[in-house]
């Protein structure tokens, strides 16, 4: 069996932890509140703030179909790259793209005095996983519903990059943070290149 059939361990691990929490808010109240009060990632001088957020905020999301994109698009392209990267460093690189998606929107928030913004889901890092697979495959070809077209991934996720910018820059999709998806982005390819110059993978 091909082995990039199977889900290994921290793609599958992410979809579960991350399915468990979206259930135990949705169906527990006072879990909700206590996600809502000290997990979603707050502007840094509000009373709300803990430096923690900048993770936990991952790990939250608003709705189901939230969830379900994000984590189908995570083993949709997630399961090859931690076959190739390894699984300590795929972890690592989903950590870094998700804080990075923060940063970057945070940044945003910053300089166009937005200061009121809440953070939640896993789609910064996800978009950072979707880069990690345009670039070492760039010549994939995917169908992605609802456009049954065969595209090639770099154009896809070149695309995709291109929409995001444009919507934030224009300010549409509100209730979207499309500075974290191009933030998520923007890490992933730079610490990419970061370890294919120090020899530690090849694209």
């Amino acid at each position: 069996m091909n082995p990039y059939f199977r889900t290994p361990p921290i793609v599958k691990n992410l979809i579960i932890v991350n399915s468990l929490i979206w259930l135990a808010t949705y169906l527990l109240p006072a879990v909700n509140t206590f996600a809502a009060l000290y997990c979603q990632l707050y502007w840094f001088q509000s009373p709300f703030f803990h430096s923690w957020q900048y993770i936990t905020y991952m790990f939250l999301h608003g709705g189901f179909d939230h969830l379900f994109f994000n984590m189908f698009a995570l083993w949709m392209f997630g399961r090859m790259l931690e076959y190739e990267l390894g699984s300590m460093r795929f972890a690592t690189y989903y950590v870094v793209c998700g804080v990075g998606a923060a940063l970057i929107q945070m940044l945003v928030a910053w300089l166009t005095g937005e200061t009121g913004i809440v953070l939640l889901g896993a789609s910064g890092a996800v978009m950072g996983v979707l880069l990690a697979f345009g670039v070492m495959h760039p010549d994939e070809i995917l169908i992605m519903f609802p456009i049954p077209v065969p595209i090639k991934a770099k154009w896809f996720v070149i695309g995709y990059a291109a929409l995001e910018l444009f919507y934030g820059a224009t300010g549409r999709g509100a209730g979207i943070a499309h500075f974290a998806h191009i933030g998520g982005m923007l890490w992933g390819y730079l610490l990419l290149q970061y370890w294919k110059r120090r020899g530690v993978i090849r694209f």
